[in-house]
């Protein structure tokens, strides 16, 4: 049971021991954990309940009485106690934000997977200001660009983002009438753009917009070039936020799988093909890649992505147990880069019957990512390798791609 309205008012004075998800751990007098946004190890700090549980309470630093050396001034304005939800990590030092998230990617690795690995994290040569190229906001009744209170729906009104593309500063002066919700895009070539989404009688419907809201063409598309392949992605496709992800991501994914030619690779949530074509190249006329990818809209981007390439098959497939049996054959290089809930129930286990030889999984939560790991394990797949990449530069979310190998 939650209590969010007596315990908003209390307030505590806690020593925060050590990183955790969601906020730094300390104790309340009663010896119940207490999860502290806006705090960092070491530090003693009055914080506001904001949430109780039976087990545990969650709250923001309010005012920090004893500082560590590591606390910095946050660079954006909305980055405190009852402000944005997005970037929690504004306050810390570049190398207290890497110590954190390699405690938790450590952790979740050790107390789910049973993996003890000395992981590093690797840094990108891009500055973190400006550096994501997808912005989704909601909109207030006054048509402002908002984004959301942390664990709430509560809106915040803002006029900037510190990390977001530099060129969605006319979205921010823009007023959205009516709009439920606007997706901002800066991806590769061409000016930037909105996805609107708007409620009406008939249901939710989608259109594009300038950042100013003048409507845009529908077939407007973003291209971006990475590895010497453009790529078209449409308004309602995915693609990775930060700006070096994609080429950082796709050098990993080849370097792991080593597909060689002649070799079948099945892509599993294939997107707009992101790594199914340059891996299309890699294994040549004589080999194969089965992409499979559940959006209609991603799917169809993959198919003009990779025209001419007769030996990639994309199919409009949900990842479920029966799609694993239909493209996943013994000795198949599989690669999955699934949304952040992980792989569906019973995917690891239909995996582990089909045999691949190699698997090339790329996650964005270390948690989900160590629960499908333990069940590979247990299928006779062994991490081998693992790198962990600072993609979500003032937060605590990282990027890994790990390697695992059959029988090693």
């Amino acid at each position: 049971m939650v209590n969010t309205e007596s315990s908003a008012a209390s307030e505590a004075v806690v020593r925060v021991e050590r990183p955790a998800t969601g906020g730094g751990v300390g104790r309340l007098e009663d010896g119940r954990v207490v999860f502290v946004r806006h705090s960092l190890p070491g530090e003693l700090v009055r914080v506001a309940i904001t949430e109780t549980t039976a087990k545990f309470s969650r709250g923001d630093a309010i005012a920090v009485l004893e500082a560590s050396p590591e606390r910095v001034e946050a660079p954006c304005r909305y980055a405190h106690a009852g402000a944005c939800g997005g970037c929690d990590l504004q306050h810390a030092s570049p190398s207290a934000q890497s110590s954190w998230k390699l405690a938790l990617v450590r952790e979740h690795l050790l107390r789910i997977a049973g993996i003890d690995m000395d992981v590093q994290i690797t840094s990108v040569p891009v500055v973190a200001q400006g550096s994501r190229t997808r912005l989704r906001c909601a909109v207030n009744e006054e048509g402002q660009l908002c984004l959301r209170g942390s664990r709430s729906h509560r809106l915040v009104a803002i006029e900037s983002c510190w990390i977001a593309d530099n060129a969605f500063a006319p979205a921010f002066q823009t007023t959205w009438d009516g709009a439920e919700e606007v997706e901002l895009r800066a991806i590769g070539d061409g000016e930037p753009f909105a996805v609107v989404r708007r409620e009406t009688h008939r249901g939710s419907m989608v259109e594009l917009c300038s950042l100013r809201g003048e409507p845009l063409e529908p077939s407007t598309q973003s291209r971006v070039s990475v590895a010497g392949h453009y790529f078209r992605v449409s308004p309602r496709s995915f693609w990775q936020s930060h700006i070096a992800a994609p080429e950082v991501l796709l050098d990993t994914v080849l370097s792991f799988a080593q597909a060689l030619d002649g070799d079948h690779v099945v892509d599993l949530f294939s997107g707009v093909g992101l790594f199914a074509i340059p891996l299309a190249k890699a294994v040549g006329p004589r080999g194969r890649v089965t992409a499979v990818e559940s959006s209609p809209y991603a799917v169809r981007d993959a198919r003009q992505n990779g025209d001419g390439l007769r030996q990639m098959k994309v199919r409009e497939w949900s990842v479920s147990p029966r799609a694993i049996n239909d493209a996943v054959g013994e000795g198949d290089i599989v690669v999955l880069d699934p949304p952040r809930s992980g792989l569906a129930k019973g995917v690891a286990e239909a995996l582990i019957r089909r045999s691949p030889r190699r698997l090339v999984y790329v996650s964005c939560d270390p948690a989900t990512f160590a629960r499908d790991l333990k069940t590979l394990q247990s299928g006779g797949f062994s991490l081998t390798q693992l790198k962990v990449f600072d993609l979500f530069p003032m937060t605590e979310h990282v990027e890994l791609v790990g390697l695992l190998d059959i029988g090693v």
